[in-house]
């Protein structure tokens, strides 16, 4: 596909109308201005790079009270706008993935370019600046026209959502439960369009439960096996038999948990030694049908009864979480209707979201955002007139429960 970039020298005079386009005063729209000046931004996890100073400076300009939440070296910040009533709190991430090999983008991952086929490409363009630029976008242009709104409208906006995320959102939210802050509805920006944006609304998550098993046996020549103990051929039948499990059959709102084994490493590298150990790590993503106790519980079950001598360290990333109908959810699909004339599917697959820190304050949490096609990928990129689109809706979901 042709594409324009900001420095590939092979057609110059594409490269500088192109340039002039995204760095001038006009053709973008305050939504695709504010993404772009966004993308420019290298804020590769867990660094901010100056993304929240450009919402904080945009939100302060319309009388939001913004409290900068700094944990360890991650960026954060509260900002409300309102003074009772129902909290609307817009939640998202100025952090992004490692752009990968800069060789192998069609551009440079953090000069962002809108090509000949109408896609803004560049790193965080769908995951997630395009989505936080019409978020601020949309909350401009309600205040405007409803500058005495009822309710509040709060940003929830972290830099540490792709790393580990121990010191974003859910220390933000640890920070709301001591003051008593609870959002009623909660917007997460993260990009959930399959084909056209807005055609799919997660309204909830599978939990996430990881593991990391090391089977001990004891170290030999392989030509002398009565002498040592194979963990590899110990472990195998174990692991055979928790592939093969029907950990439940899901629900309604849910796929069937799944059991996946994403690495497995033994040995000194040398082809005649029986290795002393193995490092399997594993990983649940779980319904609401059972509870990460009862997965630990029957996977030591399998171990123990293989005779395996292990040891085991689990990690909750977390549980999972559903939105019902409710007003979130019949305002963001009719919000969707109204503007795209699309009718939503509700969905709870995919990974894991800083919304699973937010939901058990008893905050209805739904996600929306622009086409997920190539989030962390080479070449990331999403329509530009779709980020016009989810700002109109967003403005929309704020009509419905704020005015």
């Amino acid at each position: 596909m042709a594409s324009e970039t900001l420095g590939d020298v092979r057609n110059n005079e594409r490269i500088n109308k192109r340039k002039s386009t995204l760095n001038s005063n006009s053709p973008l729209s305050p939504t695709l201005d504010l993404a772009v000046a966004l993308i420019r931004r290298h804020s590769v996890t867990p660094e901010d790079a100056g993304c929240q100073q450009l919402m904080i400076d945009r939100l302060a300009a319309l009388n939001f009270r913004v409290e900068r939440l700094p944990f360890a070296d991650v960026e954060n910040f509260w900002a409300v706008h309102g003074q009772g009533g129902p909290i609307l709190c817009f939640a998202g991430h100025t952090d992004v993935v490692p752009s990968g090999p800069e060789d192998q983008w069609q551009h440079h991952p953090f000069e962002p370019v809108l090509d000949e086929d109408g896609m803004l490409c560049g790193r965080g363009a769908a995951d997630m600046k395009g989505s936080l630029a019409a978020m601020v976008t949309a909350t401009e242009n309600f205040i405007c026209d409803n500058p005495d709104h009822p309710g509040r409208i709060a940003f929830l906006i972290t830099s540490d959502e792709e790393g580990v995320a121990d010191n974003g959102t859910v220390k933000v939210v640890q920070w709301l439960k001591t003051r008593n802050i609870i959002p009623d509805w909660c917007l997460v920006g993260e990009p959930s369009s399959s084909v056209s944006c807005g055609d799919v609304i997660k309204n909830g998550r599978r939990g996430s439960l990881g593991a990391e098993l090391t089977v001990l046996g004891t170290q030999g020549h392989v030509a002398y096996p009565q002498l040592a103990d194979n963990p590899i051929h110990r472990a195998a039948p174990a692991l055979a038999e928790l592939t093969e499990i029907v950990w439940d059959n899901g629900n309604r709102f849910f796929p069937a948990t799944s059991f996946q084994i994403s690495n497995i490493g033994a040995g000194t590298g040398a082809t005649n030694v029986i290795p002393g150990s193995l490092q399997v790590s594993f990983n649940f993503r779980f319904s609401t049908e059972v509870t990460a106790a009862q997965l630990q519980a029957r996977t030591l079950t399998v171990l123990d009864r293989h005779g395996l001598n292990y040891e085991i360290r689990w990690q909750l990333n977390g549980e999972p979480f559903l939105t019902p109908a409710g007003p979130l959810v019949e305002a963001t699909r009719g919000s969707i209707m109204d503007i795209t004339s699309l009718d939503p599917v509700l969905s709870t697959t995919g990974g894991t979201s800083d919304g699973r820190f937010i939901a058990p304050l008893g905050t209805q949490v739904v996600e929306l955002g622009p086409v997920n096609a190539t989030i962390h990928k080479v070449n990331e990129r999403v329509r530009a007139e779709d980020l016009n689109l989810l700002s109109r809706i967003y403005q929309r979901i704020l009509e419905k429960l704020l005015s």
